[in-house]
């Protein structure tokens, strides 16, 4: 078989197996499933070797750990953006408890106006309906990325039922609490916008390099994609850019954390 072919049908078999994977593994989240993409991609490499074709099968191997590589990095500011929009939502649950008891209302009445505006404390809306505990629902519902703000919610609470305070004047002082570290938190990510940017931006440059080659009478392309030299140098250069993106994006993490 011609080498082109066996290096399409392998990717493509790839891009099969990645984009619609056994049954068993179907509702699997792409980035728990990492070793089984590592693994399809082996395999099916495997196949090319077997079959005489090295060149394809490397090719295969890079392409398959680029694309996974790329969707861990964007699973992971999905995941950021997630994050603060639960924080996001936890403040406005804590001013919506805040005033809904400062009006005179009881405190199911006021979670479940606060679970009419945001779904996720419906079953805390439930159990405090049923007589439930529901400090210990609102922890359960604080291992939630973001919404550990809630845990303290439920600190808030246990404190008001035990000494007879206020609870309207807690969830108060603890929406200004978290309003403060909101803002905080805004002002990080502005210092780290231009960081990321930057990295980005090195990340690219390989890209204009390559256009820049093959504008000027030369074969990069080629020389990356036909060659056992150029494939080492693709394998390299990729493994080196998505490194240096994850460690910018983990530094942004714990700084943010």
């Amino acid at each position: 078989m011609n080498a082109g072919l066996l290096a399409a049908a392998l990717a493509g078999t790839a891009a099969a197996l990645l984009v619609h994977p056994p049954p068993r593994l179907a509702g699997a989240r792409f980035v728990g499933g990492g070793r089984y993409v590592v693994v399809a991609a082996a395999a099916v490499a495997s196949l090319g070797v077997v079959a005489g074709a090295l060149r394809p099968a490397v090719l295969v191997l890079v392409v398959v750990g680029a694309g996974w590589a790329g969707h861990r990095l964007w699973r992971a500011r999905a995941d950021a953006r997630d994050r603060t929009a639960t924080r996001e939502r936890v403040l406005e649950a804590c001013d919506l408890l805040a005033a809904e008891l400062g009006a005179g209302q009881p405190p199911e009445s006021a979670l479940v106006r606060a679970a009419e505006a945001w779904p996720l404390l419906a079953p805390v809306a439930r159990t405090t309906a049923l007589g439930g505990d529901v400090p210990s629902a609102l922890r359960l519902l604080s291992a939630r990325p973001g919404a550990e703000g809630l845990a303290l919610v439920a600190a808030a609470w246990v404190v008001a039922h035990r000494t007879g305070h206020g609870l309207a004047d807690a969830l108060s002082r603890l929406a200004e609490s978290l309003r403060r570290a909101a803002a905080t938190d805004r002002v990080v990510q502005g210092e780290l916008a231009s960081a990321r940017a930057t990295a980005r931006l090195v990340g690219g440059l390989p890209v204009v390099a390559l256009a820049m080659g093959a504008g000027s009478g030369g074969d990069p392309v080629g020389f990356l994609l036909r060659t056992p030299v150029g494939l080492a140098c693709l394998a390299g250069g990729l493994l080196l850019g998505f490194a240096g993106l994850a460690w910018i994006e983990r530094i942004a993490a714990g700084v943010g954390s």
